[in-house]
């Protein structure tokens, strides 16, 4: 398959701050990639970068053949990109936001009547068209911007974050839309998320830290390389979460209070219970899976993880008052 971005060894500093290291991947058309990347991993300055915002020290990067750097212009006619902070003008309607959009790319009125009546039909906005975008709610201009960024009839889109801050319900619409596009046009995405589960349904996941990428396969790939048991620890109160974190090597304590060890086999799981069995609030094993591909390859886990030791605390307090009643 036809390669829609191609990224050939991408190195970006900062001052002394490497956020990119010799940075290396494809994107294949009508493909669906994740990137998985704690907190200042690198995946931001990535996208700013194929999005020609920044320039990569080293390396070159191309959208649909066209290079990011030498013609920034022409690959931004091939990209639509949705921020994690909104960008609507919520003083104009749907519709003038959208028609606007297609105006500064030099869509004709034509092109732009029919795509957009098409796009709001695809994201469910239709009857919304005419209203200003203040009045929709946070998933409806999501759904906005995810239409906007197709206008132009783009042949990548990126989207950070989409569907943070939306609840449950809204957060599965965003990507029925997503999957939706690829089966309505030839369309590439590249999507971040801190919500690990929402790329099991990825085409392939890539995982960045420290400015490298780690590993980039399948779902299941990923799980048969490097996925491990699991055993996760609630206990009583943090003193016992401290107390195992220091007696099991590479244990983790996670931001909403529990403790995360690695199985060996069925006697380490016997001898943890054994020993802490009656400070524990439960105890649960898990099959493989992306959260631990992700510990594996990173030493933490994907969701605020620079956060941990502060929520830790609270969680705690809140358990251990629920307990106590």
């Amino acid at each position: 398959m036809t390669a829609v971005v191609e990224v050939e060894g991408v190195t970006k500093r900062y001052g002394r701050t490497v956020a990119l290291d010799d940075v290396s991947l494809e994107v294949r058309s009508n493909e669906l990639l994740a990137l998985l990347g704690p907190n200042g991993a690198g995946k931001t300055t990535l996208i700013h970068i194929l999005c020609t915002l920044y320039v990569p020290d080293e390396g070159r990067a191309r959208i649909a053949g066209v290079d990011v750097v030498r013609r920034p212009l022409d690959a931004r006619r091939n990209l639509g990109v949705v921020f994690q902070e909104p960008s609507l003008d919520d003083r104009l309607t749907v519709l003038e936001n959208l028609d606007f959009h297609g105006m500064v790319y030099g869509v004709s009125a034509r092109d732009r009547r029919d795509r957009i009546k098409e796009l709001l039909e695809l994201v469910e906005l239709t009857r919304w068209r005419d209203h200003q975008v203040r009045a929709l709610s946070m998933g409806m201009k999501r759904r906005l911007e995810i239409a906007r960024a197709l206008v132009h009839d783009s042949r990548l889109l990126i989207l950070d974050e989409p569907t943070v801050g939306l609840d449950a319900q809204s957060r599965e619409r965003i990507w029925a839309y997503l999957h939706g596009l690829r089966s309505w046009r030839d369309i590439t995405l590249i999507v971040t998320t801190h919500y690990i589960h929402e790329v099991e349904s990825c085409d392939r996941v890539c995982i960045i830290d420290q400015g490298k990428v780690r590993a980039i396969d399948t779902v299941d790939g990923l799980k048969s390389a490097y996925g491990r048991e699991q055993l996760r620890l609630v206990p009583h109160d943090v003193a016992v979460a401290r107390e195992i974190e220091e007696q099991y090597a590479g244990a983790l304590i996670s931001s909403d209070g529990e403790v995360v060890l690695e199985v060996e086999d069925d006697a380490f799981v016997a001898g943890v219970l054994s020993k802490y069995g009656e400070r524990l609030l439960s105890m649960t094993r898990v099959r493989p899976s992306l959260e631990s591909v992700f510990l594996a390859l990173t030493g933490r886990e994907l969701r605020d993880a620079e956060a941990d030791r502060r929520d830790t605390l609270l969680a705690f307090g809140k358990r251990g008052g629920e307990h106590t009643r």
